[in-house]
């Protein structure tokens, strides 16, 4: 494990918050930055997305913000041993040590710096990340014809201003996977879809490749980064957005 060697940075803080959203949007994030006067210059500030996830990239284009670099936070934090006291705490700490190690590198400011884990949640276990093909087949095949939470925690950190300022929550989806025969469960082992994804899988992918899911919440907590709350924190920052002719809609 990289030990993080943080400059001595002041950070104004937003209280702290690990409410469990349901599918409607919550606008605590939003308040946050009403709470602390800040709205941010309305310009073409670049995001800095401490995260490699194509998933994550991918959510920022479709939302209209495509105009950032994403980079490796710089540590390994399958290391760590999760705190299953409370989960969405849990999920939000590491998407802030992400968020500020990467905002403490030379060349982070003035940028507005995007941390983000998920992680999902069945019988008050948290299951992370897959490691070998024998995690991941045990994971799916644990799922099956049960429902299990996915939690994914966000933590923006402002360095545009001489005092960063950050803002953390945490949002939870709901997800139920129905049976897969042992063929698709035998290919998509075999196939190495399962690597890098929570849970051992990507809620998108799995839905096109005729896997019976269901869920409640936003699908884009399922897929590692909730837009539904990220996207308005981000505008209501002055983070420059593509214009859109419309919201974007993900399918359900």
């Amino acid at each position: 494990m990289t030990t993080v060697s943080a400059r001595q940075t002041r950070c104004r803080c937003e209280p702290l918050s690990f409410a469990r959203a349901s599918h409607e949007s919550s606008p605590g994030a939003v308040r946050s930055a009403e709470y602390l006067g800040v709205t941010g210059p309305s310009n073409n500030s670049t995001i800095l997305l401490a995260s490699r996830s194509p998933r994550r990239r991918q959510l920022l284009e479709e939302f209209g913000f495509g105009a950032h670099e994403a980079t490796h936070p710089g540590f390994e934090d399958s290391v760590l041993k999760p705190a299953t006291q409370n989960p969405a705490a849990w999920v939000a700490s590491l998407a802030y040590l992400k968020a500020w190690a990467k905002a403490n590198e030379p060349g982070a400011a003035p940028r507005v710096v995007i941390g983000a884990d998920t992680a999902c949640l069945m019988d008050g276990r948290l299951i992370g990340t897959p490691t070998t093909q024998q995690e991941a087949e045990a994971m799916i095949r644990g799922f099956m014809g049960r429902e299990h939470e996915v939690l994914t925690g966000v933590a923006v950190v402002d360095c545009r201003a001489d005092e960063p300022v950050r803002y953390i929550f945490t949002d939870t989806a709901s997800v139920r996977l129905g049976r897969l025969s042992e063929d698709q469960i035998a290919r998509y082992i075999a196939s190495g879809a399962w690597q890098g994804k929570a849970g051992g899988y990507n809620y998108r992918e799995a839905l096109a490749a005729g896997w019976p899911l269901s869920h409640t919440g936003d699908m884009t907590t399922i897929m590692g980064l909730p837009m539904d709350r990220l996207a308005p924190l981000l505008t209501r920052l002055g983070v420059a957005r593509a214009p859109m002719p419309q919201d974007v809609k993900v399918p359900a």
